[in-house]
Order: structure tokens, then sequence, then C-alpha cells
């Protein structure tokens, strides 16, 4: 098995596999810091296993900086026996990844012990930890060590896992990437404290699950650059929501198909893309504050209060619609009224189609459409009544196109044919634009 591995890695022909399959210590010829590389790619018991090969393998196991336990392999008896051992004999300075894969044998009372094992004997930098919830349902419970073992800790990530309250000592001094999915917290205050304690987290990647007893989720971190909302929760009602304070924010992105309250206290100077995939009411109570941004995609129920009155997106030089709703053609109005410097606008389908929109033209062509839009690219082209109108306004509006993409969605040769003659011969604003399809 390692010998496969190692070849794919050094791209080896046949005849030079052939002189390591004949000569198996060959490998041991490599520098320790190329093999350590090569190990850190393996599973762990696979890493361990390779004590065995020869005396210079014998401890070299033991300087990996990447360990990753798995209590799903069948050729470990006793999972919890292993990690012990291996952590236990790991002797490398620094300790890059340390990831568990967690099911049905692993025990609540293991994990502070490994946490303490690993940081204890290496400076640790990422920490995973991850549940799996088809062989075991209930979550594990991870200790308040975690809060004060691994202070080095520059990644962490949670998936399916408790976290116990702590009066104190709740800092990650050197953390800048934190992942929580489906994680159940002691409560609002405890999310408050926690992520205002990170005080170099720029990027955090939430995914809030059914179980998380939080009711308003608040992110107040200033150093955030990145910051990704899932909100999967069906059991709302008008007191849940995410409350965000992040005025470095570079990028952006919320999915949330249940309607929650989303309020962002600051406005985002430095942002540059933003995606936000909502069913919601008040979309521009959103959209109010990332009128900076560069790029944006939009996939919204509602066109209603879409943007305050005064709101301009003067830097916005790419939109993205969703064409699965029928508001799309609504919001797409919108924001090329209040977008004076466009320069490109896609469509696209996240999802499966809803009801049928319904186009009316506007009486004034956005100022976008006569003085900036270069570019036009159509995903999952259709070729609906709305479709074609909206296609046909845009051609004869642009005189500044310089490229427009049309790919079909279609798979029917005849109506492929049908789409390109009925837009190959709609009136042009630019006569020098290419029109492509696929």
């Amino acid at each position: 098995m390692f010998s496969r591995i190692w070849f794919w890695l050094f791209g080896l022909d046949d005849s030079e596999q052939l002189k390591f399959q004949r000569d198996p210590d060959r490998l041991s010829e490599l520098p320790d810091a190329l093999l350590l590389e090569i190990l850190s790619l393996l599973p762990t018991e696979d890493v361990v296993a390779t004590m065995i090969l020869s005396k210079r393998w014998r401890f070299l196991w033991m300087m990996v900086p990447r360990l990753v336990y798995n209590d799903s392999n069948k050729n470990i008896q006793s999972f919890s026996g292993f990690v012990d051992r291996s952590l236990t004999l790991h002797k490398a300075p620094i300790l890059e990844t340390l990831h568990f894969k967690l099911g049905t044998t692993c025990r609540d009372e293991d994990i502070p012990v490994w946490i303490r094992a690993a940081d204890k004997k290496s400076s640790l930098r990422e920490l995973s930890i991850e549940m799996d919830t088809f062989s075991r349902p209930s979550p594990i419970t991870l200790p308040k060590s975690l809060y004060t073992e691994c202070r080095m800790l520059v990644t962490l990530k949670l998936n399916n896992v408790i976290l116990v309250d702590a009066s104190s000592n709740l800092s990650f001094p050197s953390l800048k990437s934190l992942e929580l999915v489906s994680v159940k917290y002691p409560g609002d205050e405890f999310v408050n404290r926690l992520l205002s304690n990170c005080h170099v987290l720029e990027d955090l990647y939430v995914v809030h699950g059914p179980n998380s007893n939080v009711t308003t989720f608040t992110v107040r971190v200033p150093s955030l650059v990145k910051l990704f909302i899932m909100y999967t929760r069906h059991d709302v009602d008008d007191g849940h929501g995410f409350v965000i304070y992040a005025p470095s924010l570079e990028k952006l992105d919320i999915i949330d198909h249940q309607g929650i309250l989303c309020v962002i206290e600051n406005n985002m100077p430095k942002l540059e893309s933003a995606a936000l995939d909502i069913d919601c009411f008040l979309p521009g109570m959103i959209l109010g504050s990332i009128t900076s941004v560069k790029l944006l995609s939009l996939c919204l129920s509602s066109s209603k209060d879409i943007y305050p009155p005064s709101c301009v997106f003067c830097s916005l030089e790419t939109l993205i619609i969703c064409t699965c709703d029928k508001a799309w053609v609504d919001v797409l109005l919108c924001m090329l009224r209040v977008s004076p410097n466009l320069e490109a606008l896609e469509f696209d389908q996240c999802h499966k189609p809803q009801e049928l929109p319904c186009w009316i033209e506007p009486g004034l062509v956005p100022e976008c459409l006569l003085s900036s839009l270069e570019n036009l690219e159509w995903e999952d082209y259709e070729g609906t009544e709305a479709e074609k109108e909206v296609a046909a306004f845009i051609l004869r509006s642009a005189n500044c196109l310089k490229e427009a993409t049309i790919y079909s969605k279609s798979t029917d040769p005849n109506e492929k044919l049908e789409i390109i003659k009925e837009l190959s011969l709609s009136p042009r604003g630019s006569r020098t634009y290419q029109l492509l399809f696929d």
C-alpha cells in the first residue's frame, strides 16, 4: 500500500517501480523531511505501522506533523488504546494537525486525555473533532480543558459536539480559523464570550443546527475577514437570528431558508464579495450594510424592501442573480438601478425553479446598461418568455457590451437551435459584442 502511494507521488514509471519493489529499502535513502511529508498524507494507523519496516523507520513515525485518527478503521482492535499509545510516543515539536473522526467506540472521557497528551508534547496548531452522526446519533461532550490546554491553536474545527460552559479562561489567543458545525452551546452568552475572546480570528464558518441551544447567535469580531453562516434549524420563531459586527470583513456568505432575522451592526467598507441565499422578507436590512461590495451573488425569495431608498452600490462590478424564484426579475431590476458601475452580469440557477416570473420592462434603462456593462453570462437558460424578454432587453440596451455567453439548459438540438436563432436576431445596443452559445 505504501509503495503504491509513493509511486504515485513521485510519478515513477514501471521500470522504476520494479526497482523499488525488488529493493524496498531504497525508500530509506530519501531524506527524513521528505519521508515525513509523505507519511503525513497517510492515515495514522498506517503511519505507525511503518515502524516494522526497518531500523531506519522504527522511530521516524514519531515525528510526523499530522495525525488523523478514525475509529471506523476495522484494523484497530482497541481504538482508544491505539490513540493513547501513539500520542504518548509521539515526539514532534510541532503538531500541525490533530484530527479525530469519532463514532461508537469513543468515550467522552477519552477526549480530554488525548488533547492534553497532544498539546503537552507538541505545540498543537490545528485541532479537528468530528462525530459520525450515522454510527453515533448522540454528540460527544468536550471538556473545559479545550479552552486552556490549546493556547497555540491556529485552527479549530468542531462537528456535532457539545461545548460546556467555562466561567473564565475562555480564550484562544492564536486562533485564526474556527469551524462550528451542528454544535450545541451552553447558551447565547457563551457564544458571545467565546467569539469576543478570539482576538485575532479571521475566518469563521458556522452551520447552525437544530439542537444549538442558542436563540441569538452574536458575532462581534473586529478582526474577522471571512464569515460563512448556514442556518438549518426548522423550529425557529421571531426571536431567533444572527447579530454581526465585523468591520474588517472581506467575504460574507449567508444561507438561510427559514427567514430568520439577521442584523448587521456596522457598514463593511472592506467587503470584496458577498453571497446571500436567503428567504427573508426584509433583505434590505442586510444589503444596506454591504454597499461597498464588489462581487454580489443573490438568491432571494422576495424583492420587497430589497434595499433602503438611498442605497447605492457604487463599487459593485459583478452581479450574480439566481433565477430559481419568480422574484428574480424584480430583484434584477432593483439591483441594476442602484449599481451604476456594474461591469459583469451573470444568471445562474442554484435551486429547482418554482413559479415562472413575469417581466415588466422598465420605462428608463438603468445607467449601468448604458455606460458600463461589458459582459453577460447566462447559465441554465431555458428560453421561457420572461428569460427571452430579459435577454432581449439587455442585449438591446447594453451599449458597452463586449461579450454575451448563453448556456442552454435544453438537451434537445432543435430547441437549442431555436434559442440561438431568437437571440441572434435580437436588436443589439452594441454593434461589436460577441454572442456565444454552448
